[in-house]
């Protein structure tokens, strides 16, 4: 009943920049943090960059004055603004956000997860 849908990705040359946009959409009734973590190949899975509600935001150390992260919580979207790109930064990125859907009384909490977008830094 929550989708995450990234977009923005693609091939660049060091030095470029990228902006990253992921949507939630379906039974939420609010998000409380939205985030972006990466995964090259035969790598683990890292954070990037996150952003609660508030405006509060972390940053891996790698991407420190580099990456940008922000949110509209009017349209339940968060990007990740990515600049000076390096080699090292080619990775799948995935959207991820808590949020607490819709459902029923309760209203469950939950982290959901986007499909990921491609993005490649090479000369």
């Amino acid at each position: 009943q929550v989708q995450l849908v990234e977009s923005g990705g693609g091939l660049v040359q060091p030095g470029g920049s990228l902006r990253l946009s992921c949507v939630a959409s379906g039974s939420i009734f609010s998000i409380n943090s939205m985030g972006w973590y990466r995964q090259a190949p035969g790598k683990q899975r890292e954070l990037v960059a996150a952003i609660i509600t508030g405006g509060s935001t972390n940053y891996a150390d790698s991407v420190k004055g580099r990456f940008t992260v922000s949110r509209d919580n009017t349209k339940n979207t968060v990007y990740l603004q990515m600049n000076s790109l390096k080699p090292e930064d080619t990775a799948v990125y995935y959207c991820n956000a808590d949020i607490r859907t819709s459902v029923g009384l309760s209203r469950p909490k939950s982290a959901y997860w986007g499909q990921g977008t491609q993005v490649t830094v090479s000369s």
